[in-house]
């Protein structure tokens, strides 16, 4: 069985994504936000089987980067990661919000957070023999404005929701080639439509699905054999946006991002 790790598994599809992984007979280590929700998810994952609690604000590139070391020292062979936790676009009309690092919060909790966790828990991950990145993206992907990645102007937030999942998914496509041949796959699904999670609700729209119709293609991601660099609808092979494929636009999106996690 494999050593998982998920973020942002308090609620919504992370939770039920956890409790399927850890009722499975794998080691799950979840990631929260909250001590206090952390450590009593942690403590229901345990009457399942085995489960490691870790906290962390995904705002803060200091704790993502703490949050790597952590889970390293204690698993140094990590065979999942799950970049479940995100930020969705906000109340309608609701302004610009800035992470702890003052990246736009949107940009930093769904793309910059995923990005330099996955790289801080690389060498655990190439030392599992068959190791997965699962990155848990959306169907709504906006190309990133390089002359302003950080939405400072005509800011929406459903755009800059959009724009982070774009970056997921390129970064996705970029990574798995930079991967290849090192045993770690790396792949990005949109996992359900509209589905009924804080998340959705927060934005006033009627929840489509419920997390049980998300949590297969994760899971499917998580626990099989699929190859590396794919685009998944649920369970489904499917296209990113044309644009997530794009040379130039991966060129410009790896040094974009450099600079923006330097800062």
């Amino acid at each position: 069985m494999s050593t998982v790790l998920i973020t942002g598994a308090t609620s919504g599809l992370g939770r039920y994504v956890a409790f399927e992984l850890v009722r499975s007979g794998h080691v799950v280590l979840a990631h929260g936000r909250d001590p206090g929700r952390t450590e009593r998810l942690v403590a229901e994952l345990r009457t399942e089987g085995e489960a490691q609690g870790f906290v962390a604000d995904l705002a803060s590139l200091a704790q993502v980067r703490r949050l790597g070391e952590e889970v390293a020292a204690a698993h140094p062979e990590l065979d999942v990661l799950i970049n479940n936790a995100g930020v969705g676009g906000g109340p309608r009309g609701s302004g610009r919000e800035v992470s702890a690092d003052g990246h736009e919060l949107r940009l930093a909790v769904n793309y910059l957070a995923p990005v330099a966790l996955t790289r801080a828990l690389l060498p655990a991950l190439r030392s599992s023999t068959a190791a997965r990145i699962v990155n848990v993206g959306s169907a709504g992907q906006e190309p990133l404005d390089f002359d302003d990645p950080e939405l400072t102007r005509g800011y929406s937030g459903v755009s800059a929701y959009c724009r982070s999942k774009f970056a997921l998914a390129a970064h996705t496509f970029m990574l798995a080639e930079e991967l290849q041949g090192s045993g770690v796959s790396v792949n990005v699904l949109h996992p359900a439509t509209y589905m009924d999670t804080a998340m959705v609700r927060e934005g006033g729209i009627t929840p489509w699905n419920s997390v049980a119709d998300g949590a297969p293609g994760v899971l499917a991601l998580a626990t099989q054999d699929v190859g590396s660099g794919g685009y998944f609808d649920g369970t489904r092979p499917a296209r990113a946006h044309e644009r997530a494929y794009d040379r130039e636009v991966h060129k410009r999106l790896e040094a974009v991002t450099g600079q923006l996690l330097a800062l």
